[in-house]
């Protein structure tokens, strides 16, 4: 094992272990889901520039969906682990699913597809350090996806 390799490893049990409370659960630090609220988890890997990375929490149902485009509604909120600091993610709410109401090909069957919340708030800092922790209400489901910025950056102009 390389030492690279070791002190990445290392980096990425450290938090995980202080996070820890007295039984060793790492999710003591973070409040116990409401009734009707589920609290889904997620680790991002470690990379070498974290800056320039963003993740998009994609929150959303699998539902029958037909040639429309469909979504929920909502905001998500940050919250702070109290004593800890640590950010957590809440979806109080989402009002829908609504749809584009574009006329379909006849006899086209509906066919399983995730339908995810819109608004604010999805898009966040990127750390490895920590767990990414999301409350959301039961029957939704967590996804993420990892964004980069590019190596081209424009220059802006006065005028």
């Amino acid at each position: 094992m390389t030492q690279r390799y070791q002190t990445l490893l290392l980096a990425a049990w450290l938090p995980l272990t202080a996070m820890a409370g007295p039984e060793g659960d790492e999710m003591s630090p973070f409040p116990v889901p409401q009734p009707g609220f589920e609290r889904m988890v997620f680790q991002v890997p470690p990379a070498e520039n974290e800056v320039d990375l963003k993740v998009e929490i994609l929150i959303g149902k699998d539902m029958p969906v037909d040639c429309n485009r469909s979504w929920f509604a909502g905001t998500l909120q940050e919250g702070t682990a109290q004593g800890w600091g640590y950010p957590y993610y809440v979806l109080p709410g989402a009002v829908g699913p609504a749809s584009t109401k574009m006329a379909c090909p006849p006899g086209e069957a509906k066919l399983e597809g995730f339908v995810p919340v819109q608004g604010d708030g999805f898009l966040r800092r990127y750390d490895s350090r920590l767990p990414v922790v999301v409350y959301v209400p039961q029957g939704f489901d967590v996804r993420y996806r990892i964004w980069t910025a590019g190596a081209q950056i424009g220059q802006a102009r006065s005028r």
